[in-house]
């Protein structure tokens, strides 16, 4: 079976070991390509499922393309601790070791810029949520007994209760708008860089609640643990808003073109 390199990360030489028993996407060790200097980090996929045509009909598949991107997120963590990497995008591929070096080589001067830009930093990501208000049919009263004559008020009680529901989330609501706007300006001065992203669907995301802030925040290493206290914090105790912190990360959301969507060159 012909293999292919799927391409994780460029990282400057690091003395540290990576994990023994770390393995990344279709099963195989990552191992260091160098090329100037620069390191690559690779590992070996198979053409039946790497190649282009193959590789873009599995990109349509969300269980296939959920633990794919679960086994390079591995390597990239793995490589967080020991390094700075500069994650490429997910199913970056190349035909040969060949390929990976001459990618290398036309990208040698955008490679260096973002690391020098990178060195020592990581990314924390931090998103605000509306929690979500009852339902229509939570919310619904059970029948009462009795002639509908005796019931007449129910109605009226039902609709009274759903718009007094729709105010009070409302309400939080634009509490929270403020709330996420306060905090993204505190941490954004802390924060040497920052990212708003596109707030994060319900449907898609497994988290409970409509999200108001999604923001990424870009760190030096030596002061997470103070960015960590600031958002504990500027945390509001207020009925209804949850704030959740995650990180540290590659700074997936300061590489500019080098980590967006997947990419194919063989």
């Amino acid at each position: 079976m012909t293999a292919l390199r799927y391409v994780y990360a460029v990282c400057r030489p690091f003395r540290s070991a990576l994990q023994a028993q770390l393995s990344g996407v279709a099963g195989a060790p990552p191992k260091q390509l160098t090329h100037h200097g620069l390191i690559a980090v690779v590992s070996s996929v198979p053409e039946a499922d790497f190649a282009e045509a193959p590789l873009r009909a599995h990109l349509e598949d969300l269980d296939w393309l959920t633990v794919t991107a679960r086994a390079h997120q591995q390597v990239i963590d793995a490589l967080t601790v020991v390094t700075t990497p500069l994650p490429l995008r997910l199913a970056t591929v190349f035909r040969d070791d060949s390929g990976v070096r001459s990618m290398m080589e036309a990208r040698e001067e955008d490679f260096r810029r973002v690391l020098d830009r990178l060195e020592g930093r990581v990314e924390w990501g931090v998103k605000v949520y509306v929690e979500r208000a009852p339902t229509e049919a939570e919310a619904e009263p059970p029948a009462e007994p009795g002639p509908p004559e005796y019931r007449a008020g129910s109605g009226r009680d039902y609709l009274r209760r759903r718009r007094m529901q729709t105010r009070a989330h409302e309400d939080v609501w634009q509490r929270a708008t403020e709330f996420s706007g306060r905090l993204h300006e505190t941490l954004s001065a802390f924060a040497e860089d920052s990212r708003l992203h596109a707030p994060q669907s319900a449907a898609l995301s497994a988290a409970s609640g409509q999200n108001v802030l999604n923001a990424a925040y870009l760190v030096p290493r030596a002061d997470s643990e103070e960015f960590v206290e600031l958002v504990d914090r500027e945390k509001d105790d207020v009925p209804g808003i949850r704030v959740e912190l995650t990180g540290p990360w590659a700074a997936y959301s300061f590489t500019g073109e080098f980590g967006q969507d997947s990419e194919v060159e063989q």
